[in-house]
């Protein structure tokens, strides 16, 4: 019997926003997954534990869920003007790849912190007490994020009095600005890629439903909440427990990706679960929290429950919540009217666990809508470093 081996690579497990994922800088990787490709997507689905036919994640770090099932490598950046480049990959949970078409909006606040823990910075931009700005370029979508990192005694601050509903502790505020979101990067990318800011979307098998498509933040599909029999208040239990009601979301996804132009056949999906998002809106009520928290209808500005790699979110994804954010500052999307309608810079939604605020600054130019910045808080901490060890012959 062959005797087995492990590598051991340095590591850094982070929670960002309302995900966790593995960090690593790129210089620490073996030099095979220094670069894309097979190699590095093996040595990423190692590290999680995916595939995994259980969907436990008991032999890697993954938490089996699409919050928990992600890693990053940032390096030093490539681009001028920024500080740092940000790769991220969702591993999904039960099949054999890692996806790689779009950003995670949580863990670019890890992001923002990691490049200054991982000594990725400037020395001279870190101030000995204050917010250091990071300018991270998010290299998925080819964007620039700013994070603006708060530091005590030259070290980042993780600890403090900011709650973010749908993470247990509160921590220290990190602001981000996701500058210039409403293209993805997808070739002739446009905010509203069908030109419309609803269409009717036409789903095989299940009939025509209202939808804004918008890429902004990552590319979503928004329909309304009561056209496919939800009133916007259902936790995670309502719905991911539902094979029947997750293969619906799925074609609704799927119809989305191909009137968006994502992809060309519906088996492309099967290899793009991360985007694009499929989210259901309505107007305020009154309804309970996953924590038990009660949100009141004069809380809030509309109702927000989104799916992600085929599973309703226990949150709010936040490059989802930059895409929410532009679509309330666009008079006539479903998102906008939900709302209220009218011209909004910013909205708060309610969420499965809670509520959050995101700010967008959207305008016409030439008759075309766009956005030149969404905001929000998120908070971010290193809950382990060291390193992961994966079989020798992972890669």
């Amino acid at each position: 019997m062959t005797q087995a081996t492990q590598i051991k690579i340095p590591a850094t497990y982070m929670r960002g926003g309302t995900s966790k994922g593995v960090f690593f800088r790129l210089q620490d990787l073996p030099a095979s997954c220094q670069t894309p490709g097979e190699a590095r997507d093996r040595l990423f689905m190692r590290v999680i534990g995916s595939p995994d036919p259980y969907a436990a994640h008991i032999d890697g770090m993954g938490g089996a869920t699409s919050s928990t099932s992600k890693c990053v490598i940032l390096s030093k950046s490539s681009q001028p003007d920024h500080d740092v480049d940000y790769l991220y990959g969702q591993v999904s949970i039960d099949s054999p790849f890692v996806d790689w078409s779009g950003n995670c909006g949580n863990l670019s606040t890890a992001a923002g912190a990691f490049a200054i823990h991982a000594g990725l910075l400037d020395p001279a931009r870190i101030p000995e007490n204050g917010i250091c700005t990071v300018r991270v370029w998010q290299a998925n979508i080819q964007k620039t994020i700013i994070a603006q990192v708060p530091v005590t005694n030259g070290q980042v601050q993780e600890l403090g009095d900011f709650e973010l509903d749908g993470v247990t502790f509160p921590a220290a505020e990190i602001v981000l600005e996701f500058l210039d979101p409403s293209d993805d990067g997808e070739e002739g990318g446009s905010m509203f890629p069908t030109g419309n800011l609803v269409d009717d979307l036409e789903v095989p098998g299940l009939g025509t439903f209202k939808a804004t498509m918008i890429t902004a933040g990552i590319p979503t599909v928004f329909v309304n909440a009561e056209d496919i029999g939800y009133q916007g208040t259902e936790l995670r239990e309502d719905i991911n427990g539902n094979p029947e009601a997750l293969a619906r979301f799925e074609a609704i996804r799927v119809a989305g990706a191909l009137r968006m132009g994502l992809i060309k056949t519906p088996e492309e999906a099967l290899k793009r679960q991360h985007t694009p998002k499929i989210a259901f809106v309505s107007r305020p009520r009154d309804y309970l929290a996953s924590s038990g928290k009660q949100i009141k209808t004069d809380d809030i500005d509309l109702l927000v429950r989104a799916l992600s790699m085929g599973k309703l979110h226990h949150a709010m994804m936040g490059t989802c919540a930059v895409a929410i954010g532009t679509a309330a500052a666009v008079p006539g999307t479903l998102v906008n009217l939900a709302a209220g309608g009218g011209e909004r810079e910013a909205v708060r939604f309610g969420h499965p666990s809670g509520t959050l605020r995101v700010g967008a600054e959207a305008r016409q130019v030439d008759g075309e809508w766009t956005v030149t910045k969404a905001i929000m808080s998120r908070s971010a901490r290193i809950i382990m470093e060291g390193w992961v060890r994966v079989p020798a012959d992972t890669i």
